[in-house]
């Protein structure tokens, strides 16, 4: 049986591979990140930081990006639903929180290097989709099963439909606060969030303006 890191790749057969050292890896990926940048990141500099040699990187990583979106994506399973009351609640909750991951610089960087660099590397696509994408769409599931318990939204019929609706709410939430937070460098703060949140449940002819309270 294959062994598996702890963003769960297979790991090569033979010897299994050390939890430890995949997670110090990991942890100096970052760290590197926030002092270099993707840019001036070596596998050298990670190797050094974390204590293992070269060859031990190359052995679970193919290459630079490679490590990097599996360093970011752990990032993003510290993500959690919060059970604030009401689905209104619990979204801007959980906004909040992918607004001040994509605050962090190890996140910044490393995610727009990455999907840069995804423009013209199919595999590294694929594994950004794998490693970040569809693991957070949980949070979509989560919150959309919570709120059928509460009786905000009614119980699914379709599984497939459903299956199109947490593709399509996770796509409006992660591309709005990503172009939010990295491209338009604006803060998705507490009113961002609630205005956001208006607009997602109720559309655009909904009375006011979002997150406007001045």
């Amino acid at each position: 049986m294959q062994s598996r890191s702890p963003t769960g790749r297979a790991g090569r057969a033979g010897r299994p591979r050390s939890a430890a050292a995949d997670t110090a890896i990991l942890a100096a990926t970052r760290a590197a990140l926030v002092e270099l940048g993707w840019s001036k990141l070596t596998l050298g500099d990670v190797a050094a930081r974390a204590g293992v040699a070269k060859t031990t990187l190359y052995r679970r990583w193919p290459g630079k990006n490679e490590l990097v979106v599996d360093a970011v994506a752990e990032l993003f399973d510290e993500l959690e639903l919060p059970d604030r009351g009401s689905l209104a609640a619990d979204i801007e909750g959980v906004v909040r929180q992918f607004a001040a991951i994509l605050e962090r610089p190890e996140a910044r960087s490393g995610l727009m290097a990455v999907v840069a660099e995804a423009t013209r590397d199919d595999a590294l696509r694929a594994r950004i989709r794998a490693l970040i994408v569809d693991r957070q769409k949980r949070l979509v599931r989560e919150g959309r099963a919570r709120a059928q318990r509460r009786g905000e939204l009614p119980a699914e019929r379709d599984a497939r439909q459903a299956a199109r609706v947490v593709d399509l709410i996770f796509d409006m939430v992660a591309g709005a606060v990503v172009h939010r937070t990295l491209v338009s460098a604006e803060p998705a703060d507490e009113d961002w969030a609630r205005g956001f949140t208006r607009v997602l449940l109720c559309g655009l002819f909904d009375t006011g303006a979002p997150g406007d309270r001045r």
